[in-house]
């Protein structure tokens, strides 16, 4: 897989308001961490870091700091803003040659599933999967060719055979699915009446947390 250079500054001051300054000047604050060595705590253009965020794709990352250090990473974790869904906050996972690790890859599905032309309803219950792998094995996407699923049938964890990657999500999980029209429209009726009256109250960004 190709690197994508990302350049970032590190963060002399860690504080709330330090971040707010950030976000307001056109960056994202993040961190680096990897297993042999301290955090870093760093900050990225905002128009930078969105194309690795906003896509279907996984990216091998090459960080390139101002110490004129270069590290390998991933991204691990994202937050984003519950309003604007902005990202405000980022995490990297430096990678280490040799060294297994674990990330999520999105799922891509190739062709029209004969099931759906029969009347059935295509569904979706999987869109990223948890791997494990060598960061030389990293792959940018996991496709799915459900071109031959027919109504009733569903592909699961336990059916994708990948070469240099363990799947860590349950064998049993349903990934991809052709439901009959009645059973969709029920699973919609049942979530409806299950829904909570009152709005849930959404807990503080771990964006506005200090990082140690």
């Amino acid at each position: 897989m190709e690197k994508v250079v990302l350049k970032a500054n590190v963060r002399k001051i860690i504080s709330k308001s330090s971040r707010s300054d950030l976000r307001k000047a056109g960056k994202i604050p993040g961190v680096y961490y990897s297993k042999h060595g301290s955090p870093i705590p760093i900050g990225v253009v905002e128009k930078e870091i969105n194309p690795l965020v906003y896509t279907t794709e996984t990216h091998l990352i090459s960080l390139q700091l101002d110490s004129n250090e270069e590290l390998d990473c991933v991204i691990k974790d994202i937050q984003f803003d519950p309003i604007t869904d902005r990202v405000v906050h980022f995490d990297l996972l430096g990678l280490t040659s040799g060294e297994t690790f674990q990330l999520e890859v999105p799922v891509q599905f190739h062709g029209s599933p004969v099931g759906v032309k029969e009347g059935g309803v295509l569904q979706t219950l999987l869109h990223k999967l948890e791997v494990e792998c060598l960061p030389k094995d990293i792959p940018q996407r996991i496709d799915i060719n459900i071109q031959g699923l027919k109504l009733g049938d569903a592909i699961h964890v336990k059916d994708l055979v990948l070469e240099n990657l363990t799947i860590l999500n349950p064998e049993e999980a349903v990934i991809v699915t052709v439901t009959h029209p009645k059973a969709e429209k029920e699973a919609v009726a049942e979530t409806t009446e299950e829904a909570p009256a009152e709005p849930e109250v959404i807990g503080k960004d771990k964006a506005e947390k200090d990082e140690d």
